[in-house]
Order: C-alpha cells, then sequence, then structure tokens
C-alpha cells in the first residue's frame, strides 16, 4: 500500500499503556490516524501520507515528535562522560551546536542507538534517543557517570515528559515559522538556541530528518498546545510519521530497529564517519576495530525498483539466483514515483548491480544504487 508508511506502527505495541504527547487532543481534534510507535500513541497521518509528504517537500510542515527521549546531562564530567560512551567527537563542535551520533553495544559494537545531541547553550547537554530506546540510553549513561566520574560529577536526568518536540520542517518553512518566532526561524542548520516566544522559554534546535530545511522546536508541555496552534495558523501542514518515514527514506537516513540495531554496526550501515577514532576511548571501539580490521560481512545499499510495488523489511534479495542480502526498508516514493528500498547486501555487491527483490513471492528487478535516493 503505497499510500500507507512502509515500516511505521505495527501494532504490537497495543497490548501495553501507550505514553501521550503532550499534543494528542490536537492531533484527535484534526482527524490524525493513531498508532504505537516506539511505546507512544502517535499521529501517523492526518488527510495521507502522500500528501503530507508532498506538502514537506513543497512548503512546510509540522511534525509532532515528542516521542523522542530527552536526557538533560550536566555537571563538570558531563563532557568526558558522553566522550567516552559516544562514537562521535563533541570536541569538534561547541556549545550552541548539534552533533549526529551513535551509542554502541560494548560487545560486538551494533549500534544501540543513533542519537542527536543539542549542545545547550548554557553548557548542559540534551541528548536525545529514539523512542524506545531512552531507557536502555538512560541506563548506559549511568554505567559511565555518577558522583565521581574522571572528568567530575555528572547528572542525568530524562525530562522528556517535561516537554514537547515539534519539527517545523519544509522549504517555506522558516518564512511560515518567523509568522510566530522570528527568532526560532533564524536558528541556522546543526545550531542549538534559547528563544523567548510569548514569555515561554522554547529551545530550537537546527536538525531535522526529512533532507529539507528547518527546525525542531522543545517547548514546555503546558505551552505545547499554544504553539501548536500558532503553527497551525500560519499554513503549515501537520503530518504524521508515515510521511516522516517516506521521506527520510528517500534521503537514505536510517532509521533503528531496519538500518540500525542488534548486528549492525556504523561500518555496515555505510556510517564511518560518525565514528572518530583519533578522540580515544569510547564504548564499543575495540569490537568496532576488530570489525575494520577483517572488513565488513555486508553493507547497506540502496535499491531502485521497477514499478511502483513496494519491498518491506525482511525480503530477500537475490543475484544470479543466489541470496545475497534483505531489504531493511522499503516504501513508494511520492517523489521519484517509483519504489525505493534500503537492503544490508553482500559487501561485492557494488552500485550500478542489477538484482532482484523476492516480493511476496514474485521477482522484482532492482538496480543497487548509493543513498540518498533524493539529492537536496
Amino acid at each position: 500500500m503505497s499510500s500507507e508508511p512502509g515500516d511505521i506502527g505495527t501494532g504490537v505495541e497495543a497490548e501495553v499503556a501507550l505514553r501521550q504527547s503532550p499534543l494528542d487532543d490536537r492531533h484527535r481534534a484534526l482527524g490524525a490516524k493513531m498508532a504505537a510507535f516506539g511505546g507512544w500513541d502517535m499521529p501517523i497521518q492526518y488527510t495521507g501520507v502522500l500528501d503530507e509528504h508532498r506538502a514537506c517537500r513543497s512548503d512546510g510542515v509540522l511534525f509532532d515528535v515528542s516521542h523522542l527521549g530527552t536526557l538533560h546531562v550536566g555537571g563538570p564530567g558531563a563532557l568526558d562522560a558522553l566522550q567516552r560512551l559516544l562514537t562521535n567527537d563533541l570536541n569538534r563542535i561547541g556549545p550552541g551546536q548539534a552533533q549526529y551520533t551513535h551509542l554502541l553495544d560494548a560487545r560486538d559494537a551494533h549500534v544501540v542507538d543513533d542519537i542527536i545531541v543539542w549542545w545547550r547553550p548554557d553548557g548542559d547537554f540534551w541528548v536525545m534517543p529514539n523512542a524506545s530506546n531512552t531507557g536502555p540510553a538512560l541506563a548506559a549513561f549511568r554505567d559511565v557517570t555518577g558522583p565521581a566520574g574522571p572528568g567530575g560529577p555528572v547528572e542525568v536526568t530524562d525530562v522528556t515528559a517535561t516537554r514537547a518536540v515539534i519539527a517545523v520542517q519544509g522549504p517555506e518553512a522558516r518564512r511560515r515559522l518567523a509568522l510566530v518566532s522570528p527568532a526560532a526561524a533564524l536558528v541556522g542548520r546543526n545550531r542549538v538556541a534559547g528563544v523567548s516566544w510569548n514569555d515561554t522559554e522554547l529551545l530550537v534546535g537546527g536538525t531535522g530528518y526529512t533532507g529539507e530545511d528547518g527546525v525542531e522546536v522543545a517547548v514546555p508541555a503546558p505551552r505545547a498546545e499554544a504553539l501548536w496552534d500558532e503553527l497551525i495558523a500560519t499554513g503549515l501542514t501537520p503530518a504524521g510519521l508515515g510521511a516522516r518515514d517516506t521521506l527520510r527514506l528517500e534521503m537514505g537516513y536510517p532509521l533503528h530497529g531496519h538500518e540500525l540495531g542488534p548486528g549492525i554496526t556504523p561500518l555496515q550501515a555505510g556510517l564511518g564517519w560518525v565514528v572518530r577514532w583519533d578522540k580515544g576511548p569510547f564504548r564499543g571501539r575495540d569490537a568496532l576495530a576488530a570489525e575494520k580490521e577483517r572488513g565488513v560481512s555486508r553493507r547497506l545499499r540502496g535499491l531502485v525498483l521497477e514499478g511502483r510495488q513496494a519491498a518491506r523489511d525482511g525480503y530477500l534479495v537475490h543475484l544470479d539466483g543466489r541470496e545475497v542480502g534483505r531489504v531493511t526498508s522499503g516504501s513508494f516514493s511520492p517523489t521519484l514515483e517509483r519504489a525505493i528500498a534500503l537492503a544490508l547486501l553482500d559487501p561485492a555487491i557494488e552500485p550500478g548491480a542489477e538484482v532482484s527483490v523476492d516480493v511476496r513471492g514474485r521477482p522484482a528487478r532492482a538496480t543497487v544504487v548509493t543513498p540518498p535516493f533524493l539529492v537536496r
């Protein structure tokens, strides 16, 4: 179903109590289709994934991404603790900037989570894991922090419930956002700034997951609905996680649980640039270095299929009659108007190769490419 999100909302989580966003009432009032995602009840679509996807590529949309975790890390030893835990090097940035990084398993270097770190202007950090990984990330941080870490005391607090996060994305996103908060609209790519709006302090990051320009705005939970309403009034289109998934897929961005997770390392995922070998020790470094030395057993590639029928997670990929990998994510691309997918393949298979994907028992021809599928 090309109009439905490719890998969002399995429904398995529906049997457990789901957390609700501070914007839950607004989503339901807009008629959103809700579904379980990462332990949260979140909007998957409003009018439809295709419409919302295209609105982001052509104008501007709002996503509620409050399901993402937020860990406030502070204290004299905060920077040292983060450096010892995460793969990227925070010394390459500074206060008022953001960085993408990985948290690895110490034993086999698989990606426990991919994380955005907002280095707040006040010197503390907001570490933002994926929804279902907030607990594991918090446990990992507590393993390397405490009152007497090498760099000094560190405090880690889960502040997820205290705020909502609204992603404003698209080529017209900043223009529309400026009608509500000119200062928020000026926060640059990978920058982080505190902004005052209607006597409320916002934290704004020049980050996103769509490939379009825009920002993500953290607002205190009691003020989230008021900010959402003002943003909607500018003509921004509310968009659900289904469109967020197809947008990120067109850019080749990984989704934890698909392109990252148990058994998948940064090197297999083609994200070696996230690893800064020269910064000193970090969790999982030795295991990752061993894999680098022996070479990866598989590598993430893109697939462009003939036609519109999507290849989903787990579909097998064949070359000359032999199995050479499996699809990790796939969907119909509203921009390219054809099916695309990401797949972990035999590392010997290079871009340009012609392969076959087993789509529900029928072979579908595909060409191996290097993501992104869409150049912005």
